[in-house]
């Protein structure tokens, strides 16, 4: 052998192709820690905060409309307090979810600090799954505290009966908010503009979604505009995995699928327009 051909070779890779050849795992835990330690520096106010809202929310609920007697889900009669919980307790989930997949790059793009999250040695499904599982995991812990706080105010009736169906349901509920996050944080410019997508999108579909009622009681019309709206699935598959019914038209097999198929196109939306870098890099 020659002594050229025994040399390492250290020629650079042309421009835009990276090195690291495989998954950067150390790269993505480390934007991953960063995300979580963000919100878990204020914790009072992205944790607990939630809980205690959504726990005060149940009581308000439960003292107005509690004595009217129980609520028909699936033809079982179910009473009001045990049929709102779940839904309050997912309903925080997402909106945390999405608060803070929303917030990470918008501020970024705000402040001149977006170089941070472009520059690293980190592909964009990489950069994508740091950013989303931070905002699951915001979820999860916000899900876990009004979990808690709804046991010890109702008992037993909190303990789920299903739980891949809570598991699956809450996870990919969230995620779904966590992709709707980052699209909104993409094309936002300003606070105001995640600000008007959280008011005017993210709200309406939350409250009208059949957390504080049935969609049985709906007029057929109305039922049929619910049946258009992803929440709808994920509250009440989520509902499902406490009270083993369901006020859904469709399976929860079914309903699980939709929003597993809504988080596979939400997710392959904000991989293209990362990779794009749209609104990011100019």
């Amino acid at each position: 052998m020659t002594e050229q051909s025994q040399m390492p070779d250290t020629r650079l890779s042309d421009p835009g192709v990276p090195i690291i050849r495989n998954v950067n795992w150390p790269g993505t835990w480390t934007l991953y820690v960063k995300e979580v330690r963000r919100f878990f520096k204020v914790q009072l106010q992205t944790i607990w905060a939630p809980a205690i809202s959504q726990l005060l929310l149940l009581v308000v609920f439960t003292t107005a409309l509690g004595a009217r007697g129980a609520v028909s889900v699936g033809g079982v009669e179910v009473p009001f307090g045990t049929f709102i919980a779940p839904g309050l307790v997912v309903m925080g989930m997402l909106n945390n979810a999405f608060a803070n997949a929303s917030f990470s790059l918008l501020v970024g793009k705000i402040q001149g600090t977006i170089v941070d999250y472009l520059m690293p040695p980190l592909s964009t499904g990489e950069l994508l799954a740091a950013l989303c599982g931070g905002a699951v995991t915001r979820a999860l812990c916000v899900g876990a505290a009004v979990w808690l706080a709804m046991l010890l105010f109702l008992g037993a009736v909190m303990v789920p009966v299903h739980l891949l169906a809570v598991l699956w349901f809450g996870l990919f509920g969230s995620l779904m908010l966590a992709f709707l996050g980052v699209l909104t944080s993409i094309w936002a410019e300003k606070f105001d503009h995640a600000a008007a997508v959280t008011n005017f999108v993210i709200a309406p579909l939350t409250l009208l979604s059949g957390t504080f009622y049935s969609v049985d009681r709906l007029a057929p019309a109305f039922q049929a505009v619910s049946h258009f709206n992803p929440f709808f699935y994920v509250i009440s598959g989520f509902r499902y995995g406490f009270l083993g019914v369901s006020d859904g038209y469709v399976s929860i097999w079914t309903a699980g699928g939709i929003v597993l198929a809504i988080d596979i196109v939400l997710g392959v939306a904000c991989y293209l327009l990362l990779r794009s870098g749209w609104k990011l890099r100019n």
